[in-house]
């Protein structure tokens, strides 16, 4: 079931109110997950049953994208703001140092709470930030491509191609290594998830001259990457390595850049074996 929650956060213009759309299943320790840039929390479907056996597991949509409307005017869509924001989630959900795992944008934002001491541990599948200005600049290229085309294509064409293997490949192949495994209902709510994404173009514009460089002593991180990816390539898993030495690099075998639809039961043991 969702809910959602405000709550305040400064801005240079006083106390802001920021809703967030969630869902919350299972037991034990807590664990929030957090999706990529134009995705939506149900990204995590299709492992969110396996980790809620053993976690207490908490799907939030960011701000901007997915039921969760953009931030209010005087917060930006950048990391520092996303920091506070997570925090305060946190605080009001009554949430004491989950751990927690995202997927690209959300791996940089785990990473970034981890940073911040906020977080018990973390799991990062395919993080931004480790990329070359090339890499980025061909990764933003795709992304806004792919926008462009999910508002554009009027909803009965959607669900028209969601309907086949073939049109599923076409309209998720660049984040997926196995397209056809995706239910065509997923489909199409990720494509309109992609089309009315408010947050969007802010998030990408924050993103620019983002790499993340701090070794993150004191706290247990896994990087996974898929080795095939064709957003962010798996190379900078090698980067992310070298950046956070004590870091554990697991290699995803045969997934994309959204490896929880590709193979959930692997995902779901690196993300409980990281969260020991």
């Amino acid at each position: 079931m969702s809910a959602t929650v405000s709550f305040e956060v400064p801005s240079a213009r006083g106390p802001r109110t920021v809703t967030l759309s969630y869902a919350r299943v299972g037991g034990g320790e807590p664990l929030l997950l957090l999706h990529g840039i134009g995705h939506h929390r149900q990204a995590w479907d299709p492992v969110v049953h396996l980790l809620a056996a053993e976690r207490e597991v908490i799907t939030v949509d960011l701000p901007g994208f997915g039921a969760s409307p953009a931030l209010p005017e005087g917060l930006r869509h950048d990391l520092p703001t996303m920091n506070v924001v997570l925090g305060a989630l946190c605080e009001a959900l009554e949430i004491e140092r989950p751990h927690v795992a995202g997927n690209s944008l959300g791996g940089l934002l785990a990473l970034e709470l981890g940073r911040e001491k906020l977080v018990r541990s973390v799991t990062a599948l395919a993080p931004a930030g480790f990329w070359t200005q090339a890499e980025r600049r061909y990764a933003f290229g795709v992304l806004r491509t792919m926008r462009t085309l999910a508002r554009r294509m009027p909803l009965p064409l959607v669900e028209r191609l969601s309907r086949t293997a073939a049109g599923r490949t076409a309209l998720t192949s660049t984040i997926y290594a196995h397209p056809a495994r995706r239910s065509p209902e997923a489909v199409v709510a990720e494509t309109l998830a992609l089309a009315q994404a408010d947050g969007f173009e802010e998030t990408l514009r924050a993103g620019v001259g983002v790499r993340f460089t701090d070794v993150l002593p004191g706290i247990p991180v896994t990087v996974a990457w898929g080795t095939k990816d064709r957003l962010l390539v798996r190379r900078q898993g090698v980067r992310a390595k070298q950046v956070i030495p004590r870091a554990r690099l697991v290699r995803l075998p045969g997934c994309g850049h959204v490896p929880m639809n590709d193979d959930p039961a692997l995902v779901a043991r690196v993300i409980l074996d990281g969260s020991r």
